[in-house]
């Protein structure tokens, strides 16, 4: 019996999982559409490139959910966090990367791995036999997605997501914009100056909603409705959602004291991150859009700061795919219909680079046990990759199934411990080290039965 793994998808769950799976002593394909077919967001043919934010978010792994994973990434030796960190750029407490040195990394390592293929070109059907894990991201291509459609018996995939705008750092104004991170979070200087903020006065707060609102914004095709993702809005379907909605969300100005006018406290604060490890090149922070080209460049440079700025990557608006897990796939990541073939990432249904690198990995230790012959429970519930696989396929309501982040209300409550705010330390520290005891016993002894 064939005993290859292919894996169609070269993103970042994809990526992952062929390294699990190669580490295990499967021979591997890797099937990757790009460059031959392109995607609106994709400018490289490289695996696992970065299309919209450079951060992995928090890399706190005792308070945060998302750190945890990285943890847990990190614990089961795998391949995307290990370039993440090799690739890191100053970012406070978040872990950032230099986009294209990552890529190129993960691409690199891969291709010299000796139990895996890289094979380009694009796959447009579901095959009926061998060992398959798709892990095709947001970018799903059209024909592939009707086949999964069809497969899965589901009218629809998708919804939108949002791209952020990048700026080159010589033209942000430094007479007007700071260095700092929120909170001075970082333990060296690098990091507690990983950010530029550019600070907003009332007036040009108020000023700056009403250019976005009254924006020309990218026209959808008739009947094509836009379910966003509520962790990525366009910035201006928040603006739509209230005037102070965008002070309350990524341009808060807490934890932020502009070293230019130390007395005066903005109204309102954008904040750019590094996007390179040159530090040439700057993301502007929650800033997905949906506005056309022209109205982008007119808008930001609205931004005090910003005036002069001149744009690396302008903005931009992809449908996202995903499939409604908790009705579809198994708690080993198959497709009920089909058991041969395995989803990974974003499609999945989790939102999120480290959640989809996570489903990747458990989707290529478990598709790789299996054809072992010696198959594996999945995690235990009580880390992070198990609380967040329970949820996709079967903790979830299917009927109002949403992506969703990795984040402690999927965790199982610990009895005893305090609520409210005052507790929550204590709580968030209890869930960590819990999820790391569950987590490590699965690495080290993965057949055993998971405690009730």
């Amino acid at each position: 019996m064939d005993k290859t793994l292919h894996i169609v998808g070269g993103g970042l769950a994809g990526s992952e999982a062929a390294w699990q799976a190669a580490n295990a002593g499967l021979d591997v394909v890797l099937h990757e559409m790009r460059p031959q077919v392109p995607t609106f967001a994709h400018k490289t043919g490289n695996l696992a490139e970065l299309v919209c934010s450079n951060s992995f978010r928090s890399d706190d792994d005792e308070q945060n959910a998302v750190g945890l994973l990285h943890w847990e990434m990190r614990a089961a030796g795998g391949l995307i966090m290990a370039m993440a960190d090799s690739h890191a750029l100053p970012a406070g407490g978040a872990l950032a990367v230099d986009r294209e040195a990552f890529s190129h990394a993960v691409t690199q390592r891969l291709k010299a791995h000796p139990k895996v293929q890289v094979e380009p070109g694009e796959v447009t059907q579901l095959p009926e036999t061998g060992h398959w894990i798709f892990a095709t991201g947001p970018l799903t291509s059209p024909a592939l997605a009707a086949a999964i459609a069809q497969a899965a018996q589901q009218d629809s995939l998708a919804f939108f997501d949002a791209i952020a705008p990048i700026v080159y750092a010589d033209s942000i104004d430094m007479d007007v914009a700071w260095e700092q991170s929120r909170y001075d979070k970082g333990d060296s200087e690098e990091q507690r100056r990983a950010y530029i903020n550019c600070p907003m006065s009332r007036d040009q707060y108020d000023a700056f909603v009403d250019a976005l609102l009254a924006a020309e914004k990218t026209e959808f095709h008739e009947g094509e409705d836009a379910p966003y993702f509520d962790g990525c809005l366009p910035i201006e379907v928040m603006a739509e959602r209230g005037r102070e909605t965008l002070r309350f969300g990524p341009i808060k100005p807490v934890g932020l004291t502009n070293a230019h006018d130390p007395d005066t406290k903005p109204y309102a604060v954008v904040q750019l991150r590094r996007d390179n490890k040159l530090g040439t090149l700057y993301n502007i922070v929650g800033f997905q859009t949906k506005m056309k080209y022209g109205a982008q460049t007119e808008v930001f440079r609205m931004i005090p700061g910003l005036e002069n700025a001149r744009f690396a990557r302008l903005g931009g608006i992809h449908r996202n795919t995903f499939m409604n897990s908790p009705r579809l796939l198994d708690d080993q990541m198959r497709l009920k219909a089909r058991p041969h073939i395995r989803f990974a990432g974003q499609i999945t249904g989790v939102e999120g680079y480290v959640e989809s690198a996570a489903m990747g990995l458990l989707a290529g230790r478990l598709a790789s046990a299996e054809i072992i012959g010696q198959p594996l429970p999945p995690p235990p519930q009580d880390s992070a990759m198990g609380a967040l696989i329970h949820h996709i396929t079967g903790g979830a309501e299917a009927r109002t199934f949403q992506p969703m982040n990795v984040n402690f209300g999927l965790f199982r409550p610990i009895e005893g411990l305090k609520g409210g705010r005052r507790g929550r330390r204590d709580r968030y520290k209890a869930y960590t080290d819990r999820a790391k005891d569950a987590w490590k016993s699965w690495l080290e002894n993965p057949g055993q039965p998971e405690p009730s």
